[in-house]
């Protein structure tokens, strides 16, 4: 074996206060001594986790190159280092899920946290992502750390930061907090211990939540998944506290399980993953299904339909991402009272979201993609979307998607249209032939990153005929033509490229889905697919 890479390893087993970590990366350095092969050991040591704007995410597994309390234990030092880069101390909150390492990782945040001498308040048990969140600014702390990876596959786990204002880390921020961790002491050297103790913010979360529905109808019948995630009791209780308590769960997703046994991948976009939700929505004769992502700070919606679409069972379809996105964003307009309202979405998701808000006098805001710039968009912000199930419903409490918040409205609002005898797909045609047909894809090329950035390249420098080019950030293309947008963009996780497609039509759906699979089937030949 290549001796650099046994000293690393051997330097970092050191430097592991973990005693199950060190053992897990002794092994293996043993093994590949004894002349076994080194891919396993090279990847663990390849380097430190990259500290984002999302925080830390990876494997959980010995190594720099994985989440365990070694690599918590600096990134908190690092984190610590920067918030007292003024002097001044306070109170950070931790949280968790319930994935596998989580009590471990948020314990050694909270005694890193308290060794540099905050007040660190840690959250009881695993708890939705949105009660993090909300906890920041309830306690008025100067940051919070959830320790979650969201919908990530089972064998990941991760670390995310908010600041003050309760929001995600928007750069510089993450870039000098990632310099101070490089400039952390070893794992094992980091200061420890001090004043560490536990807070419960739930009751107060679930209160306000409760204060969310505008209408006074509550006749409705829910079927609901956490996905084998955090969010399945806090959400039956936000949703009883609301009114509504005729509830059912799929009992096979509602227990936390960090292996997820039920789904293939735990994320409600996935094919497949809500298909035992939809079963028992059709079972019990639902109204509305609602689907949770593990850390609960996502939702995605069922309804029920004459026929099939989208891949959902017969019966029963989920809506997209932008169909919710419009349908929460109207529905808080029109029945909110508010002085000089501004809505946001990104570039990647719909534009009907900016006639909705014409159409209510409100200020929209197009952001790139993700909740840091979303609720950056501007002042006077009371609602925000991303085509990816986030929804910001109550920005003056919970500063950030809030998956819980989101269904309870849409709670409201499927109520009040069942009222009327009506359903969401009723109050979106309504909306369509309002605004117009707005349809939405996303496609999803596999592409290395030399590659992938030849083919965005080739598209700024030579656009097709008839297209509009413009660059709202140095990596991200926006093409448009009458009644077309094409966003393309890398992915910041895998080695994808990324293209979302919209299509306006005025009064006919079925053309707006013939013009879509045309640009899809153009598309895909670009990006050479």
């Amino acid at each position: 074996m290549k001796p650099h890479l046994r000293d690393a390893a051997l330097r970092w087993i050191a430097d592991d206060p973990d005693p199950a970590t060190r053992a897990e990366l002794q092994r293996l350095l043993a093994d590949v001594m004894a002349g076994g092969p080194d891919d396993e050991l090279a990847d663990r040591m390849s380097g430190m986790l990259r500290f984002g704007t999302a925080g830390l995410r990876g494997p959980v597994r010995a190594g720099p190159a994985g989440m365990n309390v070694a690599v918590v234990r600096r990134a908190t030092a690092g984190l610590a280092a920067w918030l007292a880069r003024d002097g001044v101390r306070g109170t950070v909150v931790v949280g968790r899920d319930a994935r596998h390492g989580s009590e471990a990782f948020a314990a050694a945040a909270a005694e890193v946290l308290a060794g540099a001498g905050f007040a660190a308040r840690t959250l009881p048990g695993p708890l939705p992502t949105p009660v993090l969140a909300f906890a920041v600014r309830e306690l008025g702390a100067v940051a919070g750390v959830q320790i979650t990876a969201s919908h990530n596959p089972p064998a990941d786990n991760g670390y995310k930061v908010y600041l003050a204002d309760g929001a995600q880390l928007a750069p510089p921020s993450d870039a000098e907090i990632e310099a101070a961790i490089t400039a952390a002491p070893a794992a094992v050297s980091v200061p420890t211990g001090g004043d560490v103790s536990e807070v419960d913010v739930t009751g107060s979360y679930l209160d306000r939540v409760a204060r969310l529905p505008r209408g006074t109808a509550r006749t409705l019948r829910v079927a609901l998944t956490p996905m084998h995630g955090v969010g399945g009791a806090v959400a039956v209780h936000a949703l009883h506290r609301a009114g509504f308590t005729d509830v059912h769960v799929v009992a096979s997703q509602a227990a936390p399980d960090p292996d997820f046994p039920t789904v293939v991948f735990p994320n409600p976009e996935e094919p497949g993953a809500t298909d035992a939700l939809l079963a028992l929505a059709a079972e019990v004769g639902a109204d509305l299904a609602i689907a949770l992502d593990p850390d609960a700070d996502r939702c995605a919606l069922g309804v029920p339909t004459a026929e099939s679409a989208s891949g959902g069972r017969a019966g029963w379809r989920m809506l997209t991402g932008d169909e919710t996105g419009v349908l929460l964003g109207d529905h808080l307009l029109r029945t909110g009272s508010y002085d000089d309202p501004l809505v946001a979405t990104t570039v990647v998701s719909s534009s009907m979201l900016r006639s909705v808000a014409q159409a209510h006098g409100a200020r929209f805001a197009e952001t790139l993609t993700g909740f840091k710039w979303i609720v950056r968009g501007g002042p006077g912000l009371v609602y925000g979307y991303e085509e990816a199930l986030g929804y910001c419903v109550d920005p003056g409490a919970v500063n950030d998607k809030d998956g819980i918040a989101a269904a309870t409205v849409a709670c409201d609002l499927a109520a009040t249209l069942k009222a009327d005898g009506k359903g969401l797909p009723d109050r979106l045609d309504a909306l369509s032939a309002e605004h117009g047909v707005h349809l939405t894809r996303g496609i999803s090329v596999r592409m290395e990153p030399g590659p992938r950035d030849a083919a965005v390249a080739r598209l700024r420098d030579a656009p097709p005929q008839g297209w509009a080019v413009t660059r709202p950030a140095p990596d991200v293309l926006v093409l448009r033509r009458e009644g077309e947008r094409l966003v393309i963009r890398p992915s910041g996780t895998e080695p994808k490229l990324k293209a979302y497609l919209e299509v306006v039509e005025h009064g006919d759906r079925a053309r707006a889905q013939e013009r879509l699979d045309a640009l899809a089937a153009t598309v895909t030949e670009l990006l050479g697919a």
